[in-house]
C-alpha cells in the first residue's frame, strides 16, 4: 500500500473505493446494516485507514491534525449541522431494536468515517497534488455521490437510489468544500455520521424525504458558493489547530 501511494496516489484512493464498495457493499447485500458481519467489514476499514494515517505520519494532509481555525469564517458550519438532522424532520422510527439496533448505529458511525477519509482524504488529496483545485473537487464529490448506485445491488429500490444519489451528489459537494477550504475533514466526518446513524430512526415519510433532498441541494449550492469565494485555502489559514450519506 506505501508504495502504491508513494507512486500512484490516484490509483491508491481508486484501490480503497473498490475495495470499501465490494467488501461493505456484499456485507451490506448480504446480512444488512444491523449486522455483526457489516461492523466488523467497517471495523477492520477503519482500523486499517487509521494504521496508514497514524504509520506515515499524514494526519495533517488529510486534515485529522485538529479542529479548523477561525469557525466564524466559515459560518460554525451551521448550514452542514441543519442539514445533517433531516432524516428526522418526518418523525422517528426505530429501523430495528436490541443489539441490531446497536450494531447499525454502530456501523453508521463508522461508514461517516470510512467514506469522509476515502472520499475526502484519499481521492481529493490524490487529485489535488495533480489536478486543479475545481477539477478534485468535482471529480470527489461525483465520485462520492454515484458511488451510491450500488444500493442497486443490495436491495435498495431503483427511486430510492436515484433519490440517494441526487442527496449525496449535493452533500458530497458540500463536504469537499469543507474539507478543502478549512483544511479539516473531522467537521465533515461529524456530520456525515450524525446524518447516518439518524437515517436508522427516520419514519418513512416521503413528502419528508423529498423536502430533505430539495432542501440539502439549494443549502448545499448557496453554502458551496460562499465557501467558493472565501479564497484559496493557504490565504485562509489553513493551519490546524492541533438518506443516509
Amino acid at each position: 500500500m506505501r508504495k502504491l501511494y508513494e507512486e500512484k496516489e490516484v490509483m491508491f484512493a481508486v484501490l480503497w473505493i473498490v475495495l470499501y464498495c465490494v467488501i461493505v457493499g456484499t456485507a451490506r447485500g448480504n446480512f444488512g446494516d444491523e449486522s455483526v458481519h457489516m461492523l466488523l467489514a467497517l471495523l477492520v476499514f477503519a482500523a486499517a485507514i487509521t494504521v496508514f494515517v497514524k504509520s506515515n505520519h499524514l494526519e495533517e494532509k488529510y486534515g485529522l491534525a485538529g479542529w479548523p481555525k477561525d469557525m466564524k469564517k466559515y459560518l460554525f458550519f451551521i448550514p452542514m449541522w441543519i442539514l445533517a438532522t433531516g432524516n428526522i424532520w418526518g418523525g422517528f422510527a426505530l429501523s430495528c431494536r436490541g443489539t441490531a439496533l446497536i450494531f447499525s448505529v454502530s456501523s453508521m458511525i463508522l461508514v461517516g468515517y470510512v467514506e469522509e477519509m476515502i472520499f475526502r482524504g484519499f481521492l481529493l488529496r490524490a487529485m489535488l497534488a495533480g489536478n486543479t483545485s475545481a477539477a478534485a473537487i468535482i471529480v470527489s464529490a461525483l465520485t462520492f455521490g454515484v458511488g451510491h448506485i450500488i444500493n442497486l445491488f443490495t436491495g435498495h429500490g431503483s427511486f430510492e437510489t436515484i433519490m440517494q444519489i441526487l442527496f449525496a451528489v449535493s452533500l458530497g459537494f458540500l463536504f469537499t468544500m469543507v474539507c478543502y477550504r478549512s483544511g479539516s475533514i473531522i467537521p465533515c466526518i461529524i456530520a456525515h455520521s450524525v446524518i447516518d446513524v439518524l437515517s436508522r430512526f427516520a419514519a418513512d415519510n416521503e413528502l419528508a424525504d423529498w423536502i430533505y433532498v430539495g432542501t440539502t441541494i439549494v443549502v448545499s449550492i448557496i453554502y458551496c458558493i460562499y465557501l467558493s469565494r472565501l479564497g484559496p485555502p493557504k490565504e485562509e489559514g489553513r493551519a490546524l489547530s492541533g438518506t443516509e450519506a
